[in-house]
């Protein structure tokens, strides 16, 4: 007799789990499981945390059933990732998922074929926005506009001339509006290797 773990959800303190429990015993018994556990959560399908659920996944984790009864997959998962990566996590423990208003069961061989037909759709969805969000970057640069972030239009004498004058790296960065990283650089880069440092400059370094 295969252990059953039952997961009911309702959006707010208004409604009652109760029906969907009611319906998920009827199903289990005719299928001849054993509820072991029951998990519900009176919470928005939106929230990413979720207490019921978050039980669940642990007690699926430590092996204490053998499928997961859920009223409907929009009760368990908060989008398509969501959903996805709860199936395949149970999937990689040996749990089974039901869901009674869909008729899933990937316990058998044509809900196991939904499952990679979800995924394959939800995989082709993100290459999609991937490449028009690459078609939308070509199209900007080819209308000339900038991609990424903007390179800092630094006055490179002022800053060498700030320097000679004794100014600390973090007094340059903030009178050009620049990190200290972005100040040591040009100073390393600009100044002559030779050039003479005084004692007091030399103190500054840093």
């Amino acid at each position: 007799m295969k252990r059953a773990a039952l997961y009911m959800r309702v959006s707010s303190l208004d409604q009652h789990p109760e029906t969907q429990l009611l319906d998920l015993q009827q199903m289990a018994a005719q299928r001849g499981y054993e509820v072991v556990h029951q998990y519900a959560d009176r919470i928005s399908g939106a929230k990413a945390r979720r207490p019921g659920l978050d039980e669940l996944m642990r007690d699926a984790r430590r092996g204490r059933f053998d499928v997961v009864l859920v009223w409907a997959s929009d009760r368990i998962a908060r989008s398509v990732k969501h959903f996805l990566e709860v199936l395949d996590e149970l999937n990689r423990l040996g749990i089974e998922y039901i869901s009674l208003r869909e008729n899933i069961d990937t316990g058998g061989p044509l809900g196991r074929a939904l499952i990679v037909i979800v995924a394959a759709i939800a995989e082709l969805e993100r290459s999609l926005i991937i490449e028009r969000v690459r078609a939308g970057m070509r199209r900007a640069k080819l209308e000339g506009q900038h991609i990424g972030r903007r390179p800092l239009n630094l006055d490179r004498e002022a800053i060498l001339c700030d320097r000679r004058r004794g100014c600390s790296l973090g007094q340059i960065a903030r009178t050009h509006s620049a990190s200290r990283a972005t100040i040591h650089r040009i100073i390393q880069a600009e100044m002559p290797a030779n050039q003479p440092v005084s004692k007091g400059l030399e103190k500054r370094l840093s």
